[in-house]
């Protein structure tokens, strides 16, 4: 029996397209600062870039249709006094962004709903606790107002956004810098990748360290470590003679991976994307001027080389759009937006078919952008899986809530109760007639709101020319 040289999968012939010029983001000065963040955040609504500031740090919030040039004065987000370090879009409000920064604090900030018209140096709230700059933010994935951020004083703090108070603190954990954090599916663990080469699972709740791997890459350089859907850990790094690395780790036996695979000498970090819905890794070296990815199963060798997307520019940062800002219609599986040192370039990743339908397979219910849980239930216990909506007609945004902090005495809160999980919720949008409606009746207010101005205008106008007129019959 012949054994089959070529294995099947749906996204064998995945391919990777930069768009055209007129559709990148030029004439930005991209953030030169030495440290191994993505310097990039993207939505549906927005684009986020970190940028070289004088005199303080700032970043870029762009309209994703405003490409082309962007004018040396577009207003940008200027509240940190040091440079910014990292960025991440919120996942429940697709106005409200985190930034981190060398002046020790974490900041929030509400992006107005046509992006900025003027520089924005006012947070909705600033978090401090940390006492060295400030290199990770990431949002719970399944809880609101649910944020956690890293330091260079090796410390873990989750906030809750909503009163900007630190509820849990995880300082004596790591002896070292923290490289990478990343949330289980559910938010309910974290797992680290740390500069003593080790790799930990966490119970942030418990304050306790589940499962560890000593030398989880031998190499001195930077690791990074990821959740993936299934509860396994991904890890990118070096080994010893300073080749890069991938690997893959049962949380529950972490003393030897599932697989180890080397892939080439280059120094560059590589930072790890993944698609949970398609189980797709998809790493970008710093440094690098190519994007490969890789599909993950539950048969040898479990990591499967796909393809490699090669420019002829190297990247500085990756920006990666979630599932739902993709253009479901042309089969797009992946958006990356790729920092140069003077532009942003999308890069779009589609899966060849030539049936104009809807294809189920390559497009399964995703996290949509409603939490499970409230920050309160998640402190006190709970755990909820991602709500889940269909991308079968379009995603289509509702109304964002606005975030409102609201300062509370610590003492009062109630104590934690039992553990309780809330099982993963399947949520359908919105079907499109209720959509068009919406947008008719939008519609209807707007003419309402400009006629009712053009009549208060010509009101003014008729006073104005009867005071004249009186003026001249006198």
């Amino acid at each position: 029996m012949m054994r089959r040289v070529v294995r099947q999968s749906k996204f064998r012939h995945v391919f990777g397209q930069a768009v055209r010029n007129d559709q990148c983001y030029d004439d930005i000065r991209v953030s030169r600062v030495t440290w191994d963040s993505s310097f990039c955040a993207v939505n549906p609504k927005f684009v986020a870039i970190i940028i070289e500031a004088s005199g303080g740090g700032a970043f870029l919030v762009l309209p994703l249709q405003k490409t082309g040039r962007i004018d040396k004065a577009y207003p940008t987000v200027c509240g940190h006094t040091g440079p910014v370090l990292d960025i991440e879009w919120c996942p429940h409000n697709d106005h409200v962004i985190a930034s981190s920064s060398e002046d020790c604090t974490v900041m929030v900030w509400q992006i107005p709903e046509n992006g900025l018209e003027s520089p924005l140096s006012e947070p909705v709230v600033v978090l401090e606790g940390h006492s060295k700059r400030v290199g990770i933010v990431s949002w719970h994935p399944t809880a609101r107002n649910v944020l956690l951020s890293a330091g260079c004083d090796n410390q873990i703090i989750i906030w809750n956004v909503g009163t900007g108070e630190a509820m849990i603190n995880l300082e004596d954990m790591h002896p070292d810098v923290i490289f990478s954090v990343s949330w289980s599916r559910n938010g309910s663990l974290l797992c680290t990748a740390c500069k003593d080469k080790k790799v930990r699972v966490i119970d942030p709740r418990k304050k306790k360290i589940v499962a560890e791997k000593d030398k989880a890459h031998e190499g001195a350089r930077p690791m990074r470590a990821i959740f993936l859907a299934d509860g396994n850990i991904f890890t990118t790094g070096f080994s010893r003679m300073s080749e890069r690395q991938l690997a893959l780790w049962k949380t529950d036996s972490m003393d030897e991976p599932i697989c180890v695979q080397e892939m080439d000498t280059s120094n560059g970090v590589l930072l790890p994307f993944y698609d949970p819905d398609t189980n797709i890794v998809y790493l970008c070296g710093k440094g690098d001027s190519s994007i490969r990815y890789f599909e993950i199963t539950d048969e040898a060798p479990f990591v499967h080389y796909l393809n490699t997307f090669s420019t002829k520019e190297p990247q500085r940062g990756m920006g990666y759009m979630p599932k739902r800002g993709l253009d479901v219609n042309k089969c797009e599986i992946a958006r990356f937006y790729k920092l140069h040192e003077r532009k942003c370039e999308p890069i779009i990743m589609t899966v060849p078919r030539k049936s104009d339908l809807f294809q189920d397979d390559l497009y399964p219910d995703t996290a949509g952008p409603d939490p499970s849980l409230e920050a309160e239930e998640w402190f006190a216990g709970k755990n909820g899986g991602p709500i889940l909506i269909s991308l079968k007609d379009g995603y289509v945004s509702t109304k964002n809530r606005d975030l409102k902090v609201v300062k509370t005495n610590v003492l009062e809160s109630k104590p934690a109760t039992k553990v309780e999980n809330v099982p993963t919720v399947q949520k359908h949008a919105s079907p499109q007639s209720s959509v068009k409606m919406e947008d008719k009746l939008e519609e209807v207010l707007r003419e309402f709101k400009s006629l009712r101005d053009r009549v208060i205008l010509q009101d003014r106008r008729i006073a104005r020319l009867e005071e004249q007129v009186a003026k001249v019959a006198m």
